[in-house]
C-alpha cells in the first residue's frame, strides 16, 4: 500500500508543526505527533490512510530499521551478543508468559487468543525505541542495547507469533518444528541481507555519484526487507544485517567520502519522515472507542506488559552478573521503562484472524498498552534518564 502524495503532503505539514511546537515545549516529538493525531480524529478529519500492517511493513518500517542499521558498530554487537541475544529470545519467552498467565488467571481468556496476544505485546517496537531514544540524545552502551534488542526480538516474535496461531487454528507444533521455524527464520534473515548488503557494496564500486549511492542503499533496504518477508523471513533482521554490513565497510572504500554524508543525511530525513507518518497515525488510530470498550483489560494488560518486561530484563540481566557484559542495575531499569510498544504491536493486533474469540478484546488492550507506552513512558523517559544520570541536567 502506497502513500497517496496528497494525504502525505498533510502528514508532512502536520509532522513539521509539531516538530516546531514540541522543540519550543520540550516535549518528546513522538508523543506530540501522538497527540496531534489524536485530535485529528477528534476533530473527524479525514486522514485517507490506515495503519495497517501492509503499509508498516512495505513503506515504514524498512527504512527505520536500515537507518538505525548504519549506526550499528560490528564491535559494539559482537561485545554484547550474549545478553542482547537471550533477552530478544528468552526473554520474550518470559515476557509472553507473564501476559498469558495473568489474563488466563484473572479474566480467563482462551488460550487461542491469549498466547498471540502475549506475544504481540512482550516485543518492544523499534519503531518507538528507536525514535525516543534518538531524540532524547542518548548515547553510549545503554541506548545500544535497548535499540538493538528491540531490533531482533521482532525476528522471535515473528516466529512465536506464526505458531501461536497456527496451534489456534486448530493444528499441532512440536518443539522440533518451532526449533526449526526459529533458525530458519533468524539464518534465512541474515543470508539474504547479507547477500544485498554485499551486492549493493560490489555496485557501488563502480561509481562516485552520491546520488547513485544513495539509491542503491535505498534498494538494499527495501529489497532486503520484502525478499526476506516473501520466504517467510524476519524482514526486519534482513534489513538490519544489511545495514549493518554497509554501515561497517568505510575501510573498502565501497561508498566515496561524499557519498557517506549524503548518506546519512538523506536516511535522516526519511527517518523523520517515516516516523512523522507512523506515529501521527497511531495518534488517529487512538480512538475513543477503543480505550472505553476495554478499559479493564486494558489496564490488567498494561501491568502484565510492565510486569513481563521487568522479569525479562531482570532475570536475563541476572545471568551475566559476573561477566564482561553485566549490565548495571541503573540500566536494567532503564531498559524494563523503555522498552516501548508501538506500531508494530497494532499492526499485529489488527492482522489477527476476525473469527479468533476475544480478538476485540485483545485490539482494544493493544490500543490501551500502546497510549501507556507512548504517552506516559515516552514522556517521562527523558526525566528518567536524568535522574539516572545518563542525561546532562
Amino acid at each position: 500500500m502506497g502513500l497517496h502524495i496528497e494525504w502525505l503532503e498533510e502528514l508532512l505539514l502536520i509532522g513539521a508543526i509539531v516538530a516546531i511546537v514540541t522543540r519550543r515545549l520540550r516535549v518528546p516529538y513522538t508523543v506530540g505527533l501522538t497527540l496531534a493525531g489524536l485530535a485529528v480524529a477528534a476533530a473527524h478529519l479525514s486522514v485517507h490512510l490506515q495503519l495497517t500492517r501492509e503499509l508498516i511493513f512495505s513503506t515504514l518500517l524498512p527504512p527505520l530499521i536500515f537507518e538505525a542499521a548504519l549506526q550499528i558498530r560490528w564491535r559494539e554487537l559482537r561485545a554484547d551478543a550474549g545478553v542482547i541475544g537471550l533477552m530478544a529470545t528468552l526473554g520474550i519467552v518470559l515476557a509472553a508468559g507473564v501476559v498469558v498467565g495473568g489474563l488466563r488467571l484473572f479474566v480467563d481468556w482462551p488460550w487461542a487468543i491469549a498466547i498471540p496476544f502475549g506475544l504481540l505485546i512482550s516485543a518492544t517496537d523499534p519503531v518507538s525505541v528507536i525514535a525516543t531514544f534518538k531524540e532524547t540524545g542518548v548515547v553510549g552502551r545503554f541506548r545500544f542495547l535497548v535499540e538493538t534488542e528491540s531490533l531482533l526480538n521482532d525476528g522471535t516474535v515473528a516466529v512465536f507469533y506464526g505458531v501461536a496461531l497456527a496451534v489456534g487454528a486448530g493444528g499441532h507444533v512440536g518443539i522440533p518444528e518451532v526449533a526449526g521455524r526459529f533458525l530458519a527464520t533468524f539464518l534465512g534473515a541474515v543470508i539474504v541481507g547479507g547477500g544485498i548488503g554485499c551486492a549493493v557494496l560490489l555496485m557501488a564500486r563502480g561509481t562516485d555519484d552520491h546520488l547513485v549511492e544513495i539509491t542503491l542503499s535505498t534498494l538494499a533496504a527495501y529489497v532486503s526487507f520484502g525478499l526476506a518477508e516473501r520466504f517467510g523471513f524476519s524482514g526486519v533482521l534482513a534489513t538490519m544485517t544489511a545495514g549493518i554490513l554497509i554501515g561497517n565497510t568505510h575501510q573498502l572504500g565501497a561508498f566515496t567520502p561524499r557519498g557517506r554524508e549524503a548518506l546519512e543525511r538523506f536516511w535522516e530525513y526519511v527517518g523523520f519522515v517515516a516516523n512523522s507518518v507512523i506515529f501521527l497515525l497511531i495518534g488517529v488510530s487512538l480512538v475513543v472507542e477503543h480505550v472505553a470498550t476495554g478499559l479493564a483489560i486494558g489496564a490488567l494488560a498494561v501491568v502484565l506488559a510492565l510486569a513481563g518486561r521487568a522479569l525479562a530484563v531482570y532475570g536475563c540481566c541476572a545471568l551475566f552478573t559476573r561477566t564482561s557484559q553485566r549490565v548495571p542495575l541503573r540500566h536494567q531499569h532503564l531498559l524494563v521503562w523503555g522498552g516501548l510498544r508501538g506500531a508494530l504491536a497494532l499492526a499485529l493486533a489488527l492482522s489477527l484472524p476476525e473469527n479468533l474469540p476475544g480478538r476485540d478484546a485483545a485490539i482494544s488492550a493493544t490500543f490501551a498498552v500502546v497510549a501507556f507506552s507512548i504517552l506516559v513512558q515516552g514522556l517521562t523517559m527523558t526525566p528518567l534518564l536524568r535522574y539516572f544520570g545518563e542525561l546532562k541536567r
